[in-house]
């Protein structure tokens, strides 16, 4: 055999036995398509367009390099063990139909050939779309639905980011607590006849649902009164005997747990009807979207709502003031609790694809499971994310995860200011709810 025929044939055994010995090599991938579902189009189009947004630009940092940022992705350019592959996210509307995001859930995995799915706000449809994935064995991977049912169905291919509603009902009951024992800050000691009984308004969806269960379990559980408890239609195009019921009912403080487009017809009914609650809290969803209070202006002013993100984490955390401030150069407004939860989302998918150190499903269903990412590295006020059992029954539940109460302030110059938990109160609260003018 001639010399050059044996380098040749040395060279491409070399290189065969690395590829055998690496197989990462071998298949790692320019791209990596990850189905993203979201309710993209009808009433809930704005919360879902800020979702999107927020996915976005955790993909960005992710297949970018951002040295300024003081966080594991922005320094990768790519997924660093997939040999800098980018993520690529491949959006599909859910129409906010739990069939059709079924559909689409399908055809993403089908058709498409991503390697896992985000999804999807909507518990509904989060609920259906999860099982398409665990027919197909492949993650799904939740960051913003709150129904406690979701994690408590034993699925081997599911894994939620987000607190769930038990978590933010406690916090709920913990601020009315404080209020007794005159714990909020600017707030002198008030009586527990000054804030009940509650009066509860919530859609019938699988969340809203769900809303309303926890918030009746917790009031029994700690002896708080309920005047109404309301289940209104999804998409309701008048609200006025819901409004109407709330005031009659004599209950200084009103509970929301709506989307956006009905939590500004609540709120525009209850000022038509001359309303005066002392208090007015609403279960995130709707009453933390740009929409709200862009649409409601200095109405918004005095309202709490419950929430995972606010501006004012940049006092405590300057990484999430300046990613913050990317997303508002990029869109023209703050996170949201659910836009950023959306981008943490993509920041757990990039981590899990980097331990897995390949796009195999099972690869990746054990580096979800051993997951455990510091709180330094999120955006949020979380102690980080490590998926077990936080609460009896769940499953793959983020245990690390937790809430904050806002309240709009001086809007529209001013931001939502965190006032629970106490300790982390980055203003005096407002109480009673002033009214409007």
């Amino acid at each position: 055999m001639k010399p050059s025929k044996r380098i040749f044939l040395f060279l491409f055994v070399s290189i065969l036995s690395v590829l055998i010995v690496c197989p990462t090599l071998l298949a790692a991938e320019k791209e990596i398509k990850i189905g993203v579902i979201l309710p993209l189009s009808g009433a809930l189009a704005p919360i879902g367009k800020s979702l999107k947004e927020g996915a976005e630009l955790a993909a960005d940092i992710v297949n970018k390099k951002y040295p300024d940022l003081d966080i594991s992705i922005a320094k990768w350019e790519g997924i660093p063990n997939l040999g800098g592959a980018k993520i690529k996210l491949i959006f599909a509307d859910h129409r906010g139909d739990p069939g059709w995001g079924a559909d689409q859930a399908k055809r993403l995995i089908e058709d498409e050939k991503v390697i896992g799915l985000i999804g999807c706000y909507n518990s509904a449809v989060t609920k259906t779309a999860s099982v398409e994935a665990e027919r197909a064995g492949i993650p799904f991977i939740n960051p913003d639905s709150t129904s406690p049912a979701l994690t408590k169905r034993e699925l081997k291919w599911f894994w939620r980011v987000t607190p769930h509603e038990t978590w933010f009902t406690a916090d709920l009951f913990n601020l009315l607590d404080g209020l007794i024992a005159g714990k909020a800050p600017g707030v002198k000691a008030i009586s527990k006849k000054d804030l009940e009984p509650l009066a509860v308004a919530g859609e019938n969806t699988e969340w809203g649902a769900a809303s309303i269960l926890e918030i009746e379990k917790f009031a029994k559980e700690k002896g708080w009164k309920i005047s109404e408890s309301i289940k209104y239609p999804h998409k309701a195009a008048d609200l006025t005997s819901e409004a109407r019921r709330m005031i009659a009912s004599k209950s200084p403080t009103f509970l929301f747990a709506p989307y956006v487009a009905d939590a500004i017809l609540f709120i525009k009914t209850l000022k038509e009807m001359k309303a005066a609650p002392h208090m007015i809290w609403g279960q995130d969803a709707g009453f933390v979207e740009a929409d709200f209070y862009k649409t409601l202006g200095a109405d918004v002013n005095g309202i709490l709502t419950r929430d995972l993100f606010s501006p004012e984490l940049s006092k405590v955390k300057p990484v999430a003031g300046k990613i913050n401030e990317m997303y508002k150069k990029m869109t023209g407004y703050d996170f949201s609790g659910s836009s950023a939860r959306d981008f943490v989302g993509v920041q757990v998918w990039a981590h899990a694809l980097n331990n897995a150190k390949s796009t195999n499903p099972k690869a990746i269903q054990k580096a979800l499971n051993e997951l455990n990412l510091p709180a330094k590295e999120l955006i949020m006020p979380w102690k980080g994310v490590k998926f077990g059992s936080p609460f009896p029954g769940d499953t793959q539940q983020n245990e690390l995860g937790s809430g904050v109460i806002n309240q709009y302030q001086g809007y529209p110059d001013g931001k939502l200011h965190i006032i629970y938990p106490f300790e982390f109160a980055t203003s005096k609260m407002i109480y009673p709810f002033p009214g409007w003018k």
